[in-house]
């Protein structure tokens, strides 16, 4: 993953409930590129967030699978497949914040 810049690594952050509860922790939630590996992630996040001179601790994978989809259109029925991701659990240094961060979002 070295050939990647850091906005290709991660492609966005994750809003929801639950990840807005993490960030009272320091934990911030990301979508990534499903070959990033931790690594990777956590110098794209502090390269990202440079200017706010951000530590990480540690960070946490999960992949995500897509769900099947099933739609009913009279007599004929459809199925897919949401596409799987990856999410990167971003955990801060102590006393640390990424301001800014759901501005463009």
């Amino acid at each position: 993953m070295s050939g990647m810049s850091f906005d290709q690594i991660l492609l966005r952050p994750v809003v929801s409930e639950k990840s807005y509860a993490g960030m009272a922790q320091g934990k911030y939630v990301f979508r990534c590129h499903p070959a990033a590996d931790k690594v990777s992630i956590r110098r794209a996040v502090e390269e990202a967030f440079a200017d706010q001179k951000i530590t990480v601790v540690a960070v946490n994978t999960v992949k995500v699978t897509g769900k099947t989809r099933r739609r009913a259109r009279g007599q004929t029925r459809f199925t897919g497949h949401s596409p799987s991701w990856k999410k990167a659990i971003v955990t801060l240094g102590p006393g640390q914040k990424i301001e800014g961060l759901f501005e463009g979002v």
